[in-house]
């Protein structure tokens, strides 16, 4: 029986406690986790769909850097019910196999006899695991064998699911769902292995390999044009001068760069496309604030800063005596060590624009690396 596959990627993380990444987006070898748990599917099962649900404000980047593989990336939702939703409003095929991208370890015999059902004509399949220990609820024993620990994946049949799903009510997986409406629901043994990746202790649990120690370069350029004035905005500070910057923002060419640095180290394009001086918006915004949209979006998709190297082309005014000011609240913004941020100033020896005091141009390169989990502190 033909099957889709999806797998739930689209949560915040708010529970997993390491800095600011999403579990999804850690590492194992080269691979997201989302990657690397499609790739464990696809070796188990030529499922005629795969959808992955990711968070709305990764949709871009996924598909950008992603869409060559067999995958329809979906925007998720707000509540993993409303992500199901979207994932299989256009599925077509009887039965739909969902798993959380969390649950990365996946036991291939326990899917493969998940799967075996889809010739029985059951309404949803369930792996569960029982309890040893005693279970006390409310202060009472309760019977251990009526408790059943409720993994993923579950297999759903399609019409059936999307009927269960088409309520405001809220159910935490697929049975929960499906047995308002249906009682033919079949339960099977789920696997120890199977472990759900909730908070970062559960890391310590899981066998998976060290994230590939690769570094990416960024190179960011900006430039702006002079106008009259008193003062420019250099890495997110004031510095007498003998003009302004012409922008539509705040005119900060500095953190420009910068951005466009990030950016482009992860291959998430550029500031022009993520804040289009189109957009009233960011008319006159502190560009401080669009920095700390840009790293936050960073360090969610699993990089850290190696170094960043700035150097500062300027006819006037000269910078050695803000240098430091400007290199303490970078290392602010982005959250790294002073030590990891250098900043050169030169002048154009009057030559062309910059030379002759009509614009500033800055360049920044930006190493970056995989944000290690295995050996984060925090």
């Amino acid at each position: 029986m033909k099957t889709s596959l999806v797998l739930l990627g689209a949560g915040k993380s708010t529970r997993f406690g390491l800095k600011n990444i999403k579990k999804q987006w850690i590492r194992v070898g080269d691979d997201p986790l989302f990657i690397y748990v499609y790739k464990q599917f696809i070796q188990i099962h030529d499922f005629i769909d795969i959808i992955i649900t990711v968070d709305e404000i990764d949709f871009e980047y996924v598909k950008s850097n992603y869409g060559d593989y067999n995958i329809t990336f979906v925007k998720g939702s707000d509540t993993r019910q409303n992500s199901i939703k979207n994932a299989i409003e256009n599925i077509t095929s009887e039965y739909v196999l969902i798993s959380d991208i969390a649950r990365c370890n996946i036991d291939t015999i326990v899917v493969q006899n998940i799967l075996s059902y889809t010739n029985k004509n059951i309404d949803c399949v369930v792996p569960y695991l029982t309890v040893n220990d005693t279970v006390v609820f409310q202060d009472k024993t309760i019977d251990r064998n009526q408790i059943k620990l409720i993994q993923t994946p579950q297999l759903s049949c399609t019409k059936t699911l999307k009927k269960a799903t088409a309520t405001n009510k809220e159910y935490t997986d697929d049975r929960g769902a499906i047995s308002q409406i249906s009682q033919n629901i079949e339960y099977v043994n789920g696997s120890e292995i199977s472990l759900k990746l909730t908070t970062k202790r559960d890391l310590k649990k899981l066998n998976l390999d060290h994230p590939n120690n690769k570094v990416f370069v960024g190179h960011g350029y900006d430039i702006h044009r002079t106008k009259e004035g008193s003062e420019i905005i250099l890495g997110g500070i004031k510095i007498p001068a003998s003009f302004a910057l012409l922008a539509h923002s705040d005119g900060d060419v500095l953190i420009h760069s910068v951005i466009d640095a990030l950016l482009g180290s992860i291959g998430a394009s550029d500031i022009g496309e993520l804040f289009p001086d189109t957009d009233n918006k960011y008319k006159n915004i502190d560009s401080t604030e669009l920095l700390k949209l840009v790293i936050d979006f960073f360090y969610s998709v699993g990089y850290k800063i190696n170094n960043i190297d700035i150097s500062v082309l300027a006819q006037s005014p000269k910078l050695k005596r803000y240098k430091n000011q400007i290199k303490q609240n970078l290392a602010k913004l982005l959250s790294v060590k002073l030590n990891s941020i250098n900043i050169k100033a030169t002048t154009h020896e009057k030559l062309d624009a910059i030379g002759e005091n009509r614009a500033i141009a800055v360049h920044s390169i930006v190493s970056v690396s995989f944000f290690d989990w295995q050996n984060a502190k925090n």
